[in-house]
């Protein structure tokens, strides 16, 4: 029997998980230890802001409603809108006119 199109145990990807963070030597960040749901909200941020569909998100996440879905997108939005343009760096114009040479009559 073919187990390539069926979904795969909870219980075995929270195994994998578990064995791939020990691996990586990865613990707990600030107090918290990673968690599937956090790897799987950063996976609906990281390609919503990366410009894919929410409909396509929804349908890779199983979300039933389209509502659930747009809580990611609201998160992305807020990162998105609090982000420095690299344009704001840029140092501002200096008015032309404080350097121009007098005119001559």
């Amino acid at each position: 029997m073919d187990n390539r199109h069926k979904p795969l145990h909870p219980s075995l990807v929270r195994e994998a998980f578990a064995w791939i963070r020990k691996k990586a030597n990865i613990g707990p960040t600030g107090g918290r230890r990673p968690t599937l749901h956090a790897l799987r909200h950063a996976f609906a941020v990281h390609m919503l802001e990366n410009g894919t569909d929410p409909r396509t998100i929804q349908l890779l996440l199983g979300h039933r409603s389209l509502a659930t879905t747009a809580n990611y997108l609201r998160i992305a939005i807020t990162k998105v809108c609090s982000a420095t343009s690299p344009l704001d760096l840029l140092p501002r114009p200096i008015d032309a006119k404080a350097f121009r040479p007098p005119e001559q009559s």
